[in-house]
């Protein structure tokens, strides 16, 4: 019989009814965080990853699901986050893999953010109640990518999503994020580190290859972030049509769906870009940081 962890395939936290009730429930319940330790990440994420925000104004004064590439280890959150809360008042709400709700103490402190699990249900009770979402469909496989898929989308077919966002009429904002990527130094990729797991007897077959991280080395060989600076740019909202009572047919899903990606991977571009045009603007203890 398989051992059950939050890395195995079939873990998940809100298989019970009054679970799901309850993370439901205390996500509702939850307000945008504030005081002094909402002012100190947001402060630190200004000075350690010098966040650059490009096309603000294509941000919609209306609640949005927020869809974009997905950093190394979901890092992206300590430069999305604060910064959209405490200059421009929005109040995302990340939904994360069922595996980081798997522990309570971890769940709690995640809720508090303001993060939720990637489930349905949840999604359309913060859909019904005005919420700015944020999601990653690369979910845990593309915050685990290896080194060459840098700023690749991994969606995979997933169309979850968009059916969402079509079922409430919400408007989609794509966005770009470079940076967070880079905040590491690959040692092994995480599929070298299944690999070795295997080879040495650690692994079962009931894990999820997907979840496990690579090793990495941050700044100046040590548990810190580089201090990467990051640049964060928003696309063209892609606004759905009012739902009806026919559903929107999978091509037409797809189709949506690739505007997306097309739109996302543009952001991109133009940050990848940007960010060449600026490396001469780094101070030269960030440079030393970052070998």
């Amino acid at each position: 019989m398989a051992v059950k962890t939050p890395l195995s395939r079939d873990s998940n936290p809100l298989s019970e009814s009054e679970a799901l009730r309850e993370h439901i429930n205390r996500a509702l319940a939850t307000s945008p965080p504030s005081g002094l330790e909402e002012k100190l990440i947001y402060r630190l994420s200004k000075f350690w990853f010098r966040p650059e925000l490009h096309n603000t104004d294509r941000l919609p004064d209306r609640p949005c699901l927020f869809i974009g590439n997905h950093a190394l280890f979901g890092l992206d959150g300590f430069v999305i986050l604060p910064v959209l809360l405490q200059e421009y008042g929005r109040f995302l709400r990340p939904m994360g893999d069922k595996f980081l709700f798997s522990q309570p103490s971890v769940a709690k402190t995640l809720l508090r953010r303001g993060a939720t699990m990637g489930h349905p249900d949840v999604a359309r009770a913060l859909m019904a109640h005005d919420q700015d979402i944020l999601v990653f469909p690369g979910g845990a496989h593309e915050a685990v990518k290896p080194s060459r898929d840098r700023y690749q989308l991994q969606w995979k077919e997933r169309l979850g999503f968009i059916r969402l966002a079509a079922e409430f009429g919400y408007t989609i904002v794509p966005f770009g994020l470079v940076g967070p990527d880079e905040f590491y130094e690959y040692l092994l990729d995480s599929e070298q580190v299944v690999k070795l797991l295997k080879q040495y007897g650690f692994w079962s077959d009931n894990m999820r290859p997907d979840a496990i991280p690579p090793l990495l080395r941050g700044a100046l060989g040590t548990p810190l972030p580089r201090p990467q600076a990051s640049y964060l740019s928003f696309g063209e909202p892609l606004t759905l049509p009012p739902p009806t009572k026919r559903a929107p047919s999978v091509k037409q899903l797809r189709a949506w769906r690739a505007t997306v990606a097309e739109r996302i991977d543009q952001e991109i571009a133009d940050m990848l870009l940007r960010r060449e045009q600026s490396r001469h603007t780094l101070g030269i203890l960030r440079r030393l940081a970052n070998v």
